[in-house]
């Protein structure tokens, strides 16, 4: 058994992919709309060629998911889907498919027995039983589902030493049996297990009380009135519309979990040499899949180099600087605690937001594409790939490729590239700076927090404290944490309620409420209002998780 753990990172489009290659990863995952669970991927068959090609030149594994769980109606479309991608496959040779479905799974190695599979998390692998059942189908690798825990894993490393063991270590976290989740198909007829999962328990609900007599009011609830009441729910962009939950001994059944982050506790798993550890993100940004596989890089060759002195401080440092819903060793303990939900902000939040990238060179600058507003004075921190220091630089003009007169503000989206001469780097070899800052080098800037946002940070690194130290109240410190994670939570609520008050969200480009009508299939065209009857006919013909045209004329 290696003792080496592989840094898995997702690729959500060919430039992420490169990306992720660039950043450190050392295997990457990926697939295409028809055959993996992210209908909104951007790869066609010619970027997974292309990706596969780059990545093993540069020595990076590739595996591609067939991870959907397939419907009746899916299955006659399989034998084409399986054609086209078995020509893929012989064409660019991928290191493994990932696949969820057993019956999927089986028609795979009978088509294409010489592929390489991996068992995906969707399959809810807990226990040393499944992987012996999987490995004795043929599986190659098996992905642990997100509740088993390192005591569990560590039982199951014993129990199955000749089979190759993945875990998640970072990403967003769903709050139902490894992902199965039936809310986004019930609030928006998205199926979460074909792609299309809509996030419905990310959103902003509001709770309202109603009386026997039919009256909705805000109540304070205490042991006197419990019993007087029946729960009810408001989501923000369907006013009126109050849903009846049901609240037992395990809690509330819509949940807005913290994301998976188990770089405080890595040395423990490449301790037990878990084969790969796997982050999770592929729709997330390429400033995403940069600086998480930056740190994640770093920490895994600091612990090879020398574990007994390894801290994960420095790398979490430099994972607060990504947006996130807030940090959670999650299942790592065993069962969840309160610890690892957000019941008051779901946002994500970080104090610095992603500038650009460097989107090409030439003899004396950077070419940047703009991914945020830049406005004069603001300081600019590459985020380098081979080097644990950033570089920094205020820019009190834009310089823009085309044009010569300057600019005091640039924003994203209008074509404009900045373009900054290495001369301008004074406190920095130039002579290096090319090769340092290569392209698709991440940059970012600093981002002012709202006082909620500031609330939420503090609050997120008082639970950081909390589950690291172990069981809440046991010493001195730990009473004191969790003394400062109340405080911060009533910060917060005060924070949140001096805000904006809340109006009903509009559509960004046509104005239109709650939703833009153009039929992203998660919204209008399921509604029974006979004017979109046309909407519902035309999804009736597109393969599965395909959306119409925003173009498409529905009513």
């Amino acid at each position: 058994m290696s003792l080496r753990s592989e840094l898995l990172m997702p690729a959500g489009s060919l430039e992420k992919l490169k990306v992720a290659v660039l950043y450190g990863a050392d295997a990457v995952y990926l697939g295409t709309p028809d055959l993996s669970l992210r209908t909104k991927s951007d790869f066609s068959l010619e970027d997974v060629i292309e990706g596969v090609a780059f990545a093993h030149q540069n020595g990076v594994r590739v595996y591609l998911t067939l991870n959907l769980f397939a419907h009746n109606k899916d299955v006659a479309k399989l034998d084409t889907f399986i054609d086209t991608f078995i020509d893929t496959v012989k064409t660019v040779q991928p290191d493994g498919l990932i696949i969820a479905d057993p019956g999927v799974f089986q028609y795979v190695r009978e088509r294409a027995p010489g592929i390489p599979l991996h068992v995906s998390t969707q399959a809810n692998v807990c226990s040393s039983l499944s992987v012996r059942f999987w490995q004795s189908q043929g599986a190659d690798l098996v992905v642990l589902a997100r509740e088993v825990s390192f005591e569990e894993l560590t039982e199951i490393r014993r129990d199955c030493p000749d089979v190759r063991l993945e875990a998640f270590v970072h990403g967003a976290m769903c709050m139902t049996y490894s992902g199965r989740c039936l809310l986004s198909n019930f609030m928006c007829e998205r199926g979460a297990n074909q792609g299309n999962c809509a996030n419905s328990c990310r959103w902003n609900y509001k709770l309202h009380l109603r009386l026997k007599d039919g009256t909705v009011q805000e109540l304070v609830i205490d042991d006197s009135n419990r019993e007087m009441f029946e729960f009810l729910l408001e989501e923000e962009v369907r006013p009126g519309e109050l849903m009846p939950i049901v609240e037992d001994t395990r809690g509330s059944y819509i949940l807005n979990s913290k994301d998976l982050c188990l770089l405080p506790k890595l040395d423990e798993y490449l301790k037990l040499g878990i084969d790969s550890l796997k982050v999770e993100g592929r729709n997330k940004s390429m400033y995403y899949v940069a600086v998480v596989a930056r740190a994640y890089r770093m920490a895994i060759d600091a612990w090879q180099r020398d574990p007994d002195s390894w801290t994960p401080d420095p790398y979490m440092a430099e994972l607060d600087r990504v947006p996130s819903r807030g940090y959670t060793t999650a299942f790592h303990d065993g069962r969840l605690t309160n610890l690892a939900h957000g019941y008051q902000h779901t946002g994500q939040v970080a104090d610095v937001e992603f500038a650009g990238f460097v989107q090409d060179q030439d003899e004396e600058a950077l070419i940047v594409d703009v991914r945020n507003r830049l406005d004069a004075g603001d300081v600019l921190e590459f985020v380098p790939p081979r080097s644990e220091d950033v570089i920094r630089l205020r820019l009190y003009e834009f310089e823009v490729v085309g044009r010569t007169e300057r600019m005091d503000v640039m924003h994203p989206g209008t074509g404009l590239r900045l373009r900054i001469p290495f001369a301008l780097f004074d406190q920095e070899e130039s002579s290096t700076l090319q090769q340092r800052l290569p392209v698709l080098t991440v940059i970012r800037k600093e981002k002012p927090l709202t006082e909620a946002e500031f609330a939420r940070v503090k609050m997120d690194r008082d639970v950081r404290r909390l589950e690291t130290a172990g069981d809440v109240g046991a010493n001195a410190d730990t009473s004191r944490d969790q003394s400062l994670y109340q405080l911060h939570q009533l910060q917060l609520k005060d924070a949140l309620r001096t805000e904006v008050a809340r109006t009903e969200p509009k559509f960004i480009r046509l104005g239109n409420t709650g939703c833009c009508g153009k039929g992203c299939n998660g919204c209008l065209v399921f509604w029974h209002d006979p004017a979109y009857a046309k909407g519902r006919e035309l999804m009736k013909e597109k393969k599965m998780g395909e959306r119409l045209q925003r173009s498409a004329h529905l009513g």
